[in-house]
């Protein structure tokens, strides 16, 4: 009799524990809650200030402005004396290099400096300072099961992500504390079964308009670890 109550005791643990389990949506809905709980970026109106530090180069010093009420995005980047603006409002672009419109063709190539590219660093920013929120996008498939992971030696929840066509190619994993539900790294794989792609260490937080973002940001190679490099974010 002891013996078949042991045995049902354990079964009922082990359905609760199974039954406790987060489905992928509650944990997005978990972390979201943690890292916006007014739920201000869908009207996000602010402005921050990114530091990157790369192995043999010099350090890149950016002010991002965001503003997605009135769709506009302002990017500032001092490097080797060196100051390049990209201004987006709607469809408006409007590109300064060291504070005057005129730029040479030699200059918009050896810069970098031109329309596409302020595009492409609006997506970026806005997309890695948006997360997690920028999960619920429309085009972004979260795969139902929540997976169990270790990266670094600490046990995470994550979650799986691809993409629909014509949104992005990627595929994504982010990594959530257990407890509390904060996002502690990401990693992305072009091709996942050559294992290239990178992972980033995500280590403090800043407050920025009631937002938790990552402060810093620590940058590998998924194939060797190799450290690529860090950026730093503080408040303006």
């Amino acid at each position: 009799m002891m013996r078949i109550i042991i045995v049902l005791l354990l079964s009922s643990m082990s359905f609760l524990g199974h039954s406790q389990e987060l489905t992928a949506n509650q944990l997005l809905q978990k972390t979201m809650a943690y890292h916006d709980p007014n739920n201000n970026w869908s009207s996000f109106s602010g402005a921050f200030k990114v530091l990157m530090k790369t192995p043999n180069s010099s350090e890149r010093k950016s002010i991002i402005q965001i503003n997605l009420p009135q769709e506009q995005f302002n990017l500032n980047v001092e490097k080797d004396g060196n100051t390049l603006e990209y201004k987006l409002k709607g469809k408006t672009c409007t590109l300064l290099l060291n504070g005057s419109p005129e730029i040479t063709e030699a200059q918009q190539k050896s810069f970098n400096l031109n329309c596409e590219r302020a595009n492409m660093m609006k997506d970026y920013y806005t997309y890695l300072y948006g997360l997690p929120m920028k999960l619920k996008d429309p085009g972004t498939i979260i795969d139902p099961k929540v997976q169990h992971k270790k990266l670094k030696n600490k046990e995470y929840l994550v979650l799986k992500v691809t993409y629909e066509e014509g949104v992005g190619g990627d595929t994504w994993y982010f990594y959530f504390d257990p407890a509390s539900y904060a996002m502690e790294a990401y990693q992305f794989y072009h091709d996942e079964s050559k294992n290239d792609g990178e992972y980033i260490l995500l280590k403090d937080q800043e407050n920025i308009n009631d937002i938790r973002m990552p402060k810093t940001r620590e940058w590998y190679y998924n194939k060797d670890h190799k450290f690529l490099g860090t950026d730093i974010l503080s408040q303006i």
